[in-house]
């Protein structure tokens, strides 16, 4: 391996190997506490402009191994403290260091995840670089941003996914960075599924009659997605809304909140959700540096869970609307499965209930 450094926006040098793509790497620097799961990070969209810290030690020990992939990888760059270069697993395809290889992405490993951990939970979200020389000037770090995300991960047509088993329904998915196992969740309930982009128009998606409509999670700024607010705004209310993630906030905007840019994000398999109003705490997979403002859709929508750790908003409905969206992954493919009665609950809003809490 070559020699690699981890620059931070402000300029503290992190000295480490390199592996995967021997691509330069620029990217918002965020970590994530997931003791497995490196794969459905890797290939989650919602990670589109970032650097991916892990904070579990070694990373590779099982390989690759493409049915658990979530999508397409959209990460900048990767920090690991130590790489595995001989996995061991029944399943794995190959080593990770190859997967990043074929897909460009810059990796370094041997640095102290720890400490970087510890910086972006004292000092906030910061950008950084991976490179192969420490640069004299790191404006180019600093003056990084992350925009445009949602329309470069979206899918670019259409496509068709038949209930598996008898079908009970058509949801229509819109895409803004969809994870793979929220498609298979809807099928499995017996919904055909139809993926279509995130500049789909509102007319187009009613015009089709589903009985139901998914937002998918997604990257960046929600407040970035004016267009996609828009025709959220018109699909609220005229057919039973469920919304994950970046769906969630953008729903949110739609009827009116706002959203604020977290310190650090929540990012990992492990975070604790309370349920508002009752005695439960689920353990969920959340990948998110923004949050919902519950207070700014009082009189709109009601508060369903918060986070047990800051408090944040984790999930909204909006009574007399046939809508409720979430900010964890209900779906979660290695995370928890804890909330996964999520999509009863939009089964059965399609049904006929009215999709109350409780």
């Amino acid at each position: 391996m070559s020699k690699a450094y981890l620059i931070l926006s402000d300029g503290r040098v992190f000295p480490g190997e390199s592996f995967g793509a021997p691509a330069p790497a620029l990217g918002e620097l965020v970590f994530t506490t997931g003791m497995t799961g490196y794969l459905e990070t890797l290939t989650d969209p919602s990670y589109a402009g970032q650097i991916v810290i892990q904070t579990f030690p070694l990373i590779g020990n099982y390989g690759v191994i493409s049915p658990d992939f979530e999508g397409e990888s959209a990460v900048k760059g990767y920090v690991v403290r130590e790489l595995c270069a001989d996995p061991s697993n029944f399943r794995s395809e190959g080593p990770l260091e190859d997967f990043l290889k074929e897909r460009g992405i810059p990796g370094i490993c041997g640095v102290d995840t720890r400490e970087l951990t510890r910086i972006i939970r004292e000092e906030g979200v910061m950008n950084a670089a991976i490179v192969s020389e420490v640069p004299g000037d790191v404006s180019f770090i600093r003056d990084y941003a992350v925009t445009g995300v949602v329309n470069s991960v979206t899918c670019r047509e259409k496509t068709v996914h038949p209930a598996l088993g008898e079908k009970r329904y058509d949801v229509t998915l819109i895409d803004y960075g969809a994870k793979r196992h929220i498609i298979r969740s809807l099928q499995e309930r017996g919904c055909r599924v139809t993926v279509v982009p995130c500049t789909t128009p509102a007319e187009e998606i009613l015009a089709a009659a589903p009985d139901g409509v998914m937002l998918s999670n997604g990257p960046g700024d929600p407040a970035e997605n004016v267009e996609c607010i828009a025709q959220i705004r018109k699909l609220v209310g005229a057919v039973p809304v469920f919304g994950i993630c970046l769906g969630h906030q953008l729903t949110a905007l739609a009827m009116g909140g706002k959203t604020v840019k977290l310190k650090y994000g929540h990012r990992g398999a492990n975070q604790p959700v309370r349920q508002v109003g009752g005695a439960r705490t689920y353990i969920t997979s959340q990948n998110h540096g923004y949050a919902v403002v519950a207070d700014s859709l009082k009189g709109v929508g009601a508060e369903t869970f918060i986070n047990a750790n800051d408090g944040s908003c984790e999930g909204m409905e909006y009574p007399g609307k046939r809508c409720f969206t979430v900010q964890f992954h209900p779906e979660a493919h290695a995370g928890p499965g804890d909330t996964a009665f999520l999509f009863d609950r939009f089964i059965a809003m399609m049904g006929g209930d009215d999709g109350a809490e409780g």
